[in-house]
């Protein structure tokens, strides 16, 4: 487009605005997994072994994810895991 009529054209405008928009809706639509402290990791795995969620295995020194089967070693890594696990469970119930 070129001429006057190029400084009245929108179209990039919009297109930037509703790119935007959408990206906004994702974000907010998505389950924050990744931000936990190692207390928050601590005080969530400790609740998860209460409701027998998880297991201990001694000998190996990892824990059990029982709904799903997976093996952590690192209480954060479970931590964050069962947050996205729960996650997608809840998005499959909605």
């Amino acid at each position: 487009m070129t001429g006057p009529d190029i400084l009245d054209d929108t179209t990039d405008d919009y297109e930037r605005l509703e790119t935007e928009l959408v990206a906004q809706d994702r974000d907010a639509a998505r389950v924050a997994t990744a931000d936990i402290d190692e207390r928050s990791a601590r005080r969530l795995v400790n609740d998860l072994l209460e409701d027998d969620m998880v297991r201990p295995i001694p000998d190996q020194r990892v824990l059990v994810h029982e709904p799903s089967s997976e093996a952590f070693d690192s209480i954060t890594q479970l931590a964050v895991f069962h947050r996205g696990w729960r996650a997608a469970r809840d998005a499959e119930d909605d």
